[in-house]
């Protein structure tokens, strides 16, 4: 059998050679031996929060393998089963193959001088101090891959909220493009128009872009990643462009639980800066081939891992963990979703707005994805943030508006 161990290292594999009568003490001796951490050293737990703790206090309150008598079996742990571990002390990690540069006899160019000078080194901080999502909004993303797409194929959207002064990210709505999923890609077909009018409403509600969200297949799961050689260039791309240091990259699939079923998870993370430099100055290969392994990074020349060269990294140096928490924001997402696989039209107004007749009409349209289809209708540049404000401030809804939204609804 054989386990995956993360730490602060990233993810590496340790082999059990019998997996029914193996104990988390017998563990800890084979992550000594395969590893080269010592026994008493380590901290291992199923739980992931367990890389977040700072202090031998927060470490110590991990105790689902704390008995060191208690079986694998016990615990669930199967083949491909990720483990976690925290350990004091340093080491160091074996890395893919290399070769010296500069030795002697060898002519040094100006390319070797640089990649001496790029050293792919773990960023441990975030910039982000935690990202926290809307529960409605979170919930109708994940409804929607688990229940419709059952996570057969990729999904992904933009996240927008509010950044605090501490770097705290908010996210209170997720908008969808226009996209094409499968098992292992996914690709936005981007609509300026509609993302005009995305922008317009979250300048009205006071928000901003402030990430990328997207699932894992379930064929994912079997593979020895976090994330891919793929969702790291994506995900690098859409950081670069974010222009915000705190941007988060949101990931969401199935994970077995300890009664052998399915639970949806979210997990958090933000691109490194050593990885957004490297894909603003071009030093990652995009062209990815068949036979390459996902859950490595190709760069176009060396680059200097630990104290070797290489143009292979493993992607989790690339990765820095964000903690997540979740809120009740200011707005619904009730409304039907834009670009999936029902068309949204004005009976869908219609619809929700005579579902809560007793409320004021601005808590009736304070729902992003329904003011995305008024926007279709308004003018992008004045109406639409107009109608955003009064839902920002929960306004009285102007009487020229008010009559325009029912005459849409209406005529559906």
């Amino acid at each position: 059998m054989m386990l995956r161990v993360r730490s602060r290292d990233g993810l590496e594999r340790v082999t059990v050679e019998n997996p029914q009568g193996t104990t988390v003490s017998e563990l800890k001796s084979l992550i000594q031996t395969q590893l080269r951490i010592p026994f008493q050293n380590q901290t291992i737990s199923t739980n992931q929060n367990l890389l977040l703790a700072k202090t031998q206090e927060e470490i110590a309150r991990f105790t689902d393998m704390a008995n060191p008598n208690t079986a694998l079996t016990a615990l669930n742990l199967a083949h491909g089963s990720i483990v976690y571990l925290a350990y004091d002390g340093e080491r160091t990690v074996a890395g893919p193959a290399f070769h010296p540069a500069g030795s002697f006899g060898r002519k040094m160019t100006m390319d070797d001088l640089i990649a001496k000078q790029m050293k792919v080194t773990r960023q441990e901080n975030p910039h982000c101090e935690l990202v926290s999502f809307d529960r409605d909004c979170a919930n109708a993303f994940q409804h929607y891959v688990s229940e419709t797409l059952a996570f057969a194929v990729k999904r992904g959207g933009f996240m927008y909220g509010t950044v605090s002064e501490e770097g705290k990210v908010e996210v209170d709505f997720i908008y969808e493009p226009p996209q094409l999923g499968t098992e292992e890609n996914l690709v936005f077909y981007r609509d300026p128009e509609e993302e005009k009018a995305v922008e317009a409403i979250a300048m009205g509600l006071g928000m901003r872009r402030v990430g990328f969200i997207f699932t894992q297949s379930v064929s994912q799961d079997t593979k020895d990643y976090t994330l891919s050689n793929r969702e790291v260039l994506q995900a690098a791309e859409f950081h670069s462009k974010g222009g915000l240091k705190e941007w988060v990259t949101a990931m969401v699939k199935l994970e077995v639980n300890e009664d052998g079923g399915a639970d949806v998870h979210f997990e958090a993370f933000q691109m490194s800066d050593i990885c957004i430099r490297l894909f603003k100055e071009g030093w990652f290969e995009t062209e990815i081939g068949e036979g390459d392994d996902p859950k490595l990074s190709k760069m176009k020349k060396d680059v200097v891992l630990g104290v070797k060269d290489t143009k292979e990294v493993d992607n989790d140096f690339f990765l820095v963990v964000v903690k997540i928490f979740d809120h009740q924001g200011p707005l619904s997402s009730s409304f039907p979703i834009e670009n999936r696989n029902t068309l949204v039209t004005l009976k869908a107004l219609k619809t929700h707005l005579d579902r809560a007749k007793n409320l004021p009409l601005v808590k009736r349209i304070s729902d992003f994805h329904l003011l995305l289809l008024l926007a279709r209708f308004l003018d992008v540049a004045n109406d639409v943030p107009a109608l955003a404000v009064c839902v920002h401030t929960q306004s009285p809804i102007p009487e020229g508006y008010q009559l325009l939204i029912e005459t849409m609804a209406n005529t559906s």
